[in-house]
């Protein structure tokens, strides 16, 4: 109901479900600012509650990128037990029990057949083809190598997306993004030499797989939840890859070490399922191209883990290297997309 006050002017009574009266302003301030005051406490409520979503969109992207920063190190130690090819069959295998259990345990109901390309096309790119590239080309790269190599996937991505999705970033988001893929091609171009090797040509072609897959679950993250994303891709998935873990496990030989377990079981669980679920439901909340910029810590953070697990040598441009991308994270995510 309304009321009248001489004082503020015109304003609502709302009654609340316990009946009592809760004021809501709505006229116009009084001379002594009170309901101004009280208007910009609210305008500053409602804009917290807006940027919440963003913060914690950007803190699961953010999460995401932690668990890919481990994968190639734990790709590394998986190869250890198993072939190249048993490995992304078996790790693929896995990662689609765990998520047809959770979609069963949840009695999730079949996507709409509208959104089984867009699962397919995440399929081909995040569940096979990136890992199956990226696992080959350690084959003879180390993983900070790759590591760099792959730190083009967020102007990949941002690329695919743009050209996907028809949104065009703003003029300093490209500069930024730009920028910092060029570092990271620098830098890669002067690990290796000034050329590129046969396991770089794996890379490039696992970034362009990934990025359509990254860009194809965020558009179906912003349809439904990113983890049943995730989910009905890997199960689209296990009938091939269960017939190519039986195919290849009686091809390539198994030596089981503690290193190669745990490698699998992370790639698996962490990578496949739990980093894409948060990664989706961050690129969801935050924007694909944005999102993607995040992913231009994975290198620094895998060259830590390969490391602190692996023992490999750092080289001694990656600190330079580390502050130039996170000066372009910090300008791309403050872009206007």
């Amino acid at each position: 109901m309304r009321t009248q006050n001489s004082a503020t002017g015109p304003t609502t009574i709302a009654v609340t479900a316990t009946g009592s009266p809760r004021p809501e302003i709505v006229g116009t301030a009084s001379p002594t600012g009170s309901v101004g005051a009280s208007e910009a406490r609210a305008g500053s409520a409602t804009e917290v509650r807006a940027a919440d979503p963003r913060t914690r969109g950007t803190l699961l992207a953010g999460l995401g990128v932690v668990s890919f920063s481990l994968t190639f190190p734990s790709t590394a130690w998986g190869l250890e037990s198993f072939g190249p090819w048993s490995l992304v069959a078996v790790r693929s295998t896995l990662a689609a029990l765990i998520a047809g259990a959770f979609l069963l345990a949840g009695r999730v109901p079949l996507p709409a057949r509208r959104h089984w390309a867009g699962l397919a096309v995440v399929a081909c790119g995040v569940v096979i083809g990136f890992p199956l590239l990226t696992t080959l080309a350690l084959q003879t790269s180390t993983t900070s190598h790759a590591a760099v190599v792959v730190g083009l996937l967020p102007l990949t991505t941002a690329t695919v997306a743009a050209v996907r999705t028809g949104r065009r970033p703003s003029r300093a988001f490209w500069i930024a993004a730009v920028s910092g893929a060029a570092v990271v091609l620098g830098f890669t171009l002067q690990q290796s030499g000034g050329s590129f090797s046969t396991g770089d040509l794996y890379l490039f072609g696992a970034l362009l797989v990934c990025a359509a897959g990254y860009t194809e679950g965020g558009r179906l993250a912003a349809l439904m939840p990113g983890w049943q994303v995730i989910g009905w891709a890997l199960v689209l998935c296990l009938p091939l890859m269960a017939v190519a873990s039986a195919v290849t496990l009686s091809i390539e030989p198994v030596h089981l070490n503690a290193h190669g377990v745990i490698g699998l079981v992370w790639v698996a669980a962490g990578s496949t399922f739990f980093g894409l679920y948060v990664w989706y439901r961050g690129m969801a909340a935050i924007g694909i191209p944005k999102a993607s910029q995040l992913q231009l810590a994975q290198p620094l953070l895998t060259l830590f883990w390969s490391v602190f697990l692996l023992g490999e040598s750092l080289p001694l441009a990656a600190p330079v290297a580390a502050v130039a991308v996170l000066v372009c994270i910090a300008v791309t995510q403050r872009a206007k997309s």
